[in-house]
């Protein structure tokens, strides 16, 4: 049966299927009830409120994503025997989706070159093995890399213990999703998060939806997207593709939506892939012919107007309507909509981000909001839609290869702690160190590496160029089988909820959230943070400043974090007064910004040709299935999308037609980059015509290294290819 929309009684009914996976519905539900923050995204749910509760206290707000994390890591242990009897090449031919079920990683592991499976180690071995290679190693020939599913603890301890070491190549997996927006809104208004908190989306009367997918990946977001739509506001989406979800959701917890269903989208707008930057500032021409620009908020609060002013002027609607694939008279439409707004929120994802020019798109996000005062006061703002739920609290961590300036001092003033001031690498440019042999050992704090790069050719060849790689995760990834260095030791560690003391993490709104951990579901595995003190330890022994035995604890290392991370004081004491918060200096419930003279920035763009626009070209953009999260699968079908598979690319049918092909005839797709073969070319009306998508990580092999030039992050949308029948 085709789904009509999101959510509904099939997912009240997945709750009990994954209950049944779980061992129980009741021990599913107190799992998740648990006083943890949420595993998956960081809309920011969990906490000391009690799992499923949200930042504004609304309670029972559960999704597939936090249900599907929390049965994977209540799974069976993997048996010692498995690794005897299941050689690397037979876990080359599993799914990512095989390869997350085969249960929890609970003993050390090693591959050496050479040999033809993983053998089982002792934490004792996997300690001296790390440390002697590390001891023996030049700290600039070493990588650190990041995951956002780690604590804010685990991550400043081991981003401290790369720079203690002597490097400053730390980086995290926001280099390949949303750092642009980091970098445009630190350009913008000075802060590189949202502007906002959860109350302010609610209240808003007219959302922007830009290049992105809450409903399959964000679903708890549909909530507040449903009371905005009910207060009477609009949601006004943009996105090459009419996503199920995005029209029409039923919200479980809502017995009025759950039966009657809720419309979502009250505009739909379906530009080319890649054309967003015209439409945008396509929108902001068309609000200037209007007259609703907000002359004095952009005379008082922001600078470079009367630049971007004069270029919005010149811009021609021929270039605006070429360069989007959006005729004028709908994006008037819409800038009416925009010209009646009170309070506008403009939201994004990775459809904006995952561009050669993701960081112009979102500073031209950032001028659409200055251009009507919509950004620094109450019920309006910025707001990035951030993915794994602690990704920003790994970069308010320092992991990043530059410090920011305050914690650089702070920690050489406060600790005494001597760093190094050599440039570091972004997450990109550790993986071409590594091909080319410059860099030789990297160390990954949980995260799929080698899924998440573009090239998977080109990842596969990089990783195995090192002498030794480490990754600490739960489950197994097909960075596990791909890609394997030298020497690659795997450390099994432990999930969120069952650490032995509290941790915290941070939302996509800047609210710090304090986890309680929980026993251990098996024995093996173990704590994040202590592993990496025992390695610092080992290591690094006689830092000034620093004692490893005393920073194995999460509460010494939240002293240290309240000390030189901005906006954190209130950490240090969170473990005792259970009081979460929020983190001061990046909501702008005023028009006074973080820049230096405290006024936004508006920036001025060369619109980028549309690109794959010859007759035998699609326009392909690497998508993630309502059954996956980053790069786990948990199942094949795409529900929202009706696919029951992923080997396919889907394309609208009059680009079928063109190719002169047959629904689901295989065929090869090529890029500059790479090639899959037998793959179904099937039938898809929702997509706009001259465009494809495929599942990530799997067309991965088809993306280019070509990255953004500000944020470094790789164009997994716009990959021009062609289709080869087979």
């Amino acid at each position: 049966m085709k789904v009509g929309s999101g959510g509904g009684f099939r997912a009240i009914w997945y709750t009990f299927k994954k209950g049944r996976e779980a061992g129980g519905i009741w021990k599913l539900f107190k799992a998740m009830r648990s006083r943890n923050s949420c595993k998956t995204c960081a809309v920011g749910m969990g906490g000391q409120k009690g799992g499923m509760v949200n930042e504004l206290g609304h309670s029972f707000e559960v999704c597939k994503k936090s249900m599907q994390a929390m049965v994977a890591d209540m799974q069976p242990g993997i048996d010692p025997n498995f690794w005897k009897q299941n050689s690397i090449e037979q876990l080359k031919q599993l799914s990512p989706r095989e390869l997350e079920s085969l249960g929890r990683l609970i003993h050390p592991l090693r591959y050496r070159q050479g040999q033809s499976h993983y053998e089982v180690i002792t934490w004792k071995e996997a300690f001296e093995n790390i440390a002697g290679k590390l001891s023996a190693t030049a700290a600039d020939e070493t990588f650190w890399y990041f995951s956002g599913r780690s604590s804010n603890e685990a991550g400043f301890l081991l981003q401290l213990l790369a720079r203690v070491y002597g490097t400053n190549n730390v980086n995290n997996c926001s280099y390949y999703c949303h750092q642009a927006s980091g970098v445009g809104l630190q350009s913008s208004v000075g802060s590189g998060t949202a502007t906002i908190v959860l109350d302010d989306l609610e209240k808003a009367d007219t959302v922007f939806l830009i290049g992105g997918n809450p409903a399959s990946n964000h679903p708890r977001l549909m909530t507040s997207l449903m009371r905005v739509r009910r207060a009477g506001g609009k949601v006004i989406v943009i996105n090459p593709v009419r996503e199920t979800g995005l029209i029409n959701f039923r919200i479980p917890s809502d017995p009025i939506s759950l039966l009657a269903g809720t419309k979502i989208a009250s505009h739909y707008v379906q530009p080319h892939i890649g054309g967003d930057l015209a439409l945008l500032w396509g929108l902001a021409k068309a609000t200037k012919s209007l007259g609703a620009i907000d002359n004095a908020f952009l005379t008082e609060h922001t600078s470079g107007s009367k630049q971007w002013l004069a270029a919005v002027d010149d811009l021609t609607w021929q270039e605006i309507e070429t360069k989007s694939g959006v005729a004028r008279s709908e994006i008037e439409s819409i800038a009416e909509l925009y010209a009646a707004s009170k309070k506008c929120v403009f939201a994004w994802t990775m459809g904006i981000t995952h561009h050669a020019h993701g960081v112009d798109n979102v500073q031209a996000i950032a001028n659409l909001a200055f251009a009507r005062g919509m950004v620094g006061r109450p019920g309006c703002g910025l707001m990035p839609i951030r993915g794994h739920s602690n990704v920003q609290g790994i970069g308010s961590m320092g992991v990043t290869p530059k410090l920011k300036d305050q914690i650089f001092a702070a920690l050489k003033d406060k600790f005494g702690v001597q760093l190094p001031e050599t440039p570091g690498k972004d997450t990109l440019a550790c993986m071409e160190a590594a091909a080319s042999g410059e860099i030789k050992v990297g160390f990954c704090l949980g995260g799929n590496l080698y899924g998440s790069n573009p090239d998977s050719t080109f990842a596969d060849r990089a990783l195995s160029s090192l002498e030794m790689n480490v990754m600490m995760n739960t489950t197994m990834n097909t960075g596990h089988a791909h890609g394997l260095a030298k020497e690659t030791i795997v450390l099994p560690v432990l999930a969120r909820d069952e650490e032995p003391a509290p941790t915290t993490q941070e939302s996509m709104f800047n609210f710090v959230r304090l986890s309680d951990g929980g026993p251990a579901r098996l024995p093996g595995p173990r704590s994040e943070v202590a592993v990496i003190a025992a390695i610092g330890k080992a290591v690094v022994p006689d830092v000034p400043g620093v004692d490893w035995d005393d920073l194995a604890k999460p509460s010494t290392i939240r002293k240290w974090i309240g000390a030189v991370v901005p906006g954190y004081g209130k950490i240090t004491e969170i473990d005792q007064t259970k009081q979460e918060f929020q983190i001061e200096g990046r909501t702008f419930h005023d028009p006074k910004f973080g820049t230096a003279d405290g006024r936004g920035v508006l920036h001025c763009h060369r619109l980028p040709d549309l690109k794959g626009t010859e007759n035998n070209h699609l326009r392909l953009m690497t998508v993630r299935s309502e059954g996956q999260f980053n790069t786990v699968v948990y199942e094949e079908e795409d529900l929202y999308r009706n696919q029951e598979r992923r080997d396919l690319i889907l394309i609208h049918p009059d680009d079928l037609k063109r190719f002169g092909l047959q629904n689901d005839q295989r065929v090869t797709v090529k890029s500059e980059t790479g090639a899959m073969s037998g793959i179904l070319a099937r039938s898809y009306d929702s997509i706009r015509s001259g465009n494809a998508l495929m599942y990530y990580p799997e067309s991965n092999v088809l993306v280019a290294r070509h990255a953004d030039p500000q944020s470094k992050t790789p164009a997994f949308k716009g990959v021009v290819v062609e289709l080869i029948a087979e």
